[in-house]
């Protein structure tokens, strides 16, 4: 870890209204958990970010907020210089986050009762999207092989011919992948050869570990107007709270359905923090990144050691990207209830159960990492211990 960032700093957040910490007792039924759950770090966003809304907090006027043309310029210039993908200004919808982006897209581009692909397990919000909106769940399940998860293409054909909408986790949320770029090319074949549009959350592309590259998938498309890409700020530079997001819809026709949803419902993205953090973040937090990644990758590495010395029943899925660990609990010979009763209260620890992300996420359960080291490490310890009892 870089000297410069104290990544190992514990920062109290409860009385802040922090969903993470101060929803403990209605989450679990008791307050006193460890919460390693909700996708969200317990690190201080870099210092430029904090010095951008300090300095904007010292302007007494809050009012409704246009998105500058720097606003664009700085998301433009870090997907060119970090993921070498040239986007269009006018490509660019800022949106209130990418679950809203998700629902929106749904509405626009699809009727109800038209299918819809998820691979699960993977975030839960994608379930949603489809049964909240009237529309048909098509389930593609990701296969479990040798402790690492790949995408069932033969079975992906045949949901395809049925559904003309695909939602794609991309790095993967819960399991940790990072897609390969054979992989994301015969997704793209498959969706040309059906007419599949996909919408692609790609909200942790920054979060890739040593070792591996993200790649973004419209970026390898020959026809990047069948791909609507989710990108943000928000869990690379742990600034969630602030709810600005942008999607990448190379389409006109798609970008206009798109909007016209949001107009409809009379929802802005813009206010004077989120927008004067999205760019600070892009401008000045790519050194905290690279320190962040290494200090996640070693955390990674301890819990994948410690659970090979102390806890054998509890496997990790190797993450390749993600603060996310896929937590393999089957060999515990526990059902899910009684899997979730264990963690919150034997071992007081808050995490994601894996049936949350779907059936095929049972017998697991998710780990957020994106804490100091000792908390972790911490967390581990007590589950440990509540196993030995």
């Amino acid at each position: 870890m870089s000297d410069a960032f104290d990544f190992d700093r514990e920062i109290d957040r409860t009385g802040t209204h922090s969903v993470k910490y101060d929803s403990r007792l209605a989450v679990f039924g008791k307050a006193d958990v460890i919460p390693a759950w909700v996708a969200d770090m317990d690190f201080a966003a870099p210092s430029a970010v904090t010095r951008a809304l300090t300095g904007r907090a010292q302007h007494p006027i809050y009012g409704y907020t246009l998105f500058p043309d720097n606003l664009y310029e700085a998301l433009i210039d870090w997907l060119q210089r970090r993921h070498s993908w040239k986007i269009q200004r006018e490509w660019i919808v800022m949106c209130p986050g990418v679950v809203p982006s998700i629902n929106a897209t749904v509405m626009a581009l699809t009727q109800p009762g038209e299918a819809i692909i998820v691979q699960p397990p993977v975030y839960f919000p994608f379930f949603s999207a489809a049964t909240q909106t009237g529309r048909k769940l098509v389930h593609n399940p990701l296969r479990l092989d040798h402790g690492r998860y790949s995408i069932d293409f033969n079975h992906l054909e045949q949901c395809a011919r049925q559904a003309k909408f695909l939602l794609l986790c991309s790095p993967h949320n819960p399991v940790g992948r990072v897609w390969q770029p054979e992989e994301l090319e015969r997704l793209l074949q498959l969706a040309a050869m059906h007419n599949l549009v996909i919408f692609s959350d790609e909200i942790h592309h920054d979060l890739i570990y040593p070792g591996q590259q993200h790649h973004i998938l419209a970026a390898l498309a020959s026809n990047q107007h069948s791909v609507i890409t989710a990108v943000a700020p928000s869990k690379t530079f742990n600034i969630p709270g602030l709810n600005l997001s942008a999607l990448i819809v190379p389409d006109k026709t798609i970008r206009n359905a798109i909007n016209q949803v949001f107009n409809s419902l009379h929802v802005s993205a813009s206010n004077p923090f989120s927008v004067i953090a999205f760019e600070a973040a892009y401008r000045g937090g790519e050194a905290w990144l690279e320190a962040l990644k290494i200090y996640l990758r070693d955390t990674r590495d301890a819990v994948e050691s410690y659970l090979a010395e102390h806890l054998p029943e509890i496997t990790a899925i190797p993450a390749e990207g993600t603060y996310l660990l896929w937590l393999d609990c089957r060999a515990m010979n526990l059902t899910d209830a009684e899997l979730k009763h264990f963690f919150i209260h034997q071992a007081g620890i808050g995490l994601n159960p894996g049936v949350q992300f779907g059936q095929e996420g049972s017998g697991f359960m998710r780990l957020n990492i994106g804490a100091p080291r000792q908390t972790v490490l911490r967390v581990l310890e007590k589950i440990r211990l509540a196993m030995r009892r």
